[in-house]
């Protein structure tokens, strides 16, 4: 039986995914770069989050780079009809394993072949235009350029749906006056709450919200309140900290990552984790605990 209930779905575009999904980001090696250190491994952890219900899969062929999307496709190919893969364009990876802006109209075309080569697919689900004035998280400035190429890309059948990654409200609203936005995704948890009113307004406007580093990312959420609560319902900090996600808006869609059979499973469980009203007030304190 499936670890998530297929109740909880939201429209990605015209295609209805369920609401926990999977980021296959910790698929690569160390710092996202490289092949994984166990590729059997990798291979499985795919397999079993298909297997549990997964439908959406968040992946980027500047991971690794093109490490995750081939695993992807060794793992999944031929894809289950209802399977949307999100992937994402707009940067480019150092030989030193830096993230580097790659906006030119050569380098997001040579991007969008990328992800449909490794893929192994003729028109790519949902590609996301990463955006990189500032690699730490949203800054303002005209996108209008790229995501004019990303729609010419659309037009020709390679793209069948647009979002945008690290972008601020005003970006959001210029690149809604070039192409249909179906997802924004930016950094949200629990301790990361700057996009709260984001969620709500797009929310109302049929929009998916899809969180990066639900779990904190690199430096993994610490937080007491969060422990007592887990603690209390007999649950781990990451499920407890899914949950209250899934019960934030109904348009944010969950793509926590790991490379452990153990920690997927963990994380699917997540879906059937009811929160009190009183656990999510003890919650909501926690961004204000950790800023």
């Amino acid at each position: 039986m499936s670890n998530v209930d297929p109740s909880r779905t939201f429209n990605l575009g015209d295609r209805s995914v369920r609401r926990l999904g999977y980021g296959a980001m910790q698929l690569a090696g160390p710092g996202v770069f490289g092949p994984p250190k166990d590729h059997d491994a990798a291979v499985a952890v795919l397999r079993e989050a298909i297997a549990k219900g997964v439908n959406h899969i968040d992946t980027s062929d500047f991971y690794g780079p093109h490490v995750t999307n081939q695993l992807i496709r060794e793992a999944l190919h031929p894809y289950p009809e209802d399977l949307v893969i999100v992937t994402k364009i707009g940067a480019r990876r150092g030989a030193d394993k830096s993230w580097n802006p790659a906006f030119s109209r050569e380098e997001l075309t040579a991007a969008v072949h990328d992800n449909l080569r490794n893929l192994g697919v003729d028109v790519l689900d949902v590609v996301n235009l990463r955006i990189m004035f500032d690699v730490h998280g949203p800054a303002e400035g005209s996108i209008e350029a790229p995501l004019a190429v990303l729609a010419d890309l659309q037009r020709q059948g390679l793209v069948r749906h647009v979002g945008l990654s690290n972008v601020t409200r005003k970006q959001i609203v210029q690149g809604r006056a070039i192409t249909e936005i179906v997802c924004v995704q930016n950094q949200y948890n629990l301790a990361q709450r700057k996009d709260d009113a984001l969620i709500d307004d797009l929310a109302r406007e049929g929009i998916a919200y899809v969180p990066f580093f639900p779990l904190g990312g690199f430096t993994p959420l610490q937080s007491s309140i969060l422990s007592d609560v887990a603690a209390r319902l007999g649950a781990s900090s990451m499920q407890v900290a899914l949950a209250w996600l899934l019960q934030r808006a109904s348009n944010i869609l969950l793509i926590p990552g790991t490379s452990s059979l153990g920690h997927l499973r963990e994380n699917l469980a997540a879906n059937g984790l009811a929160l009190g009203d009183a656990d999510v007030a003890e919650l909501d304190g926690i961004a204000g605990s950790v800023a």
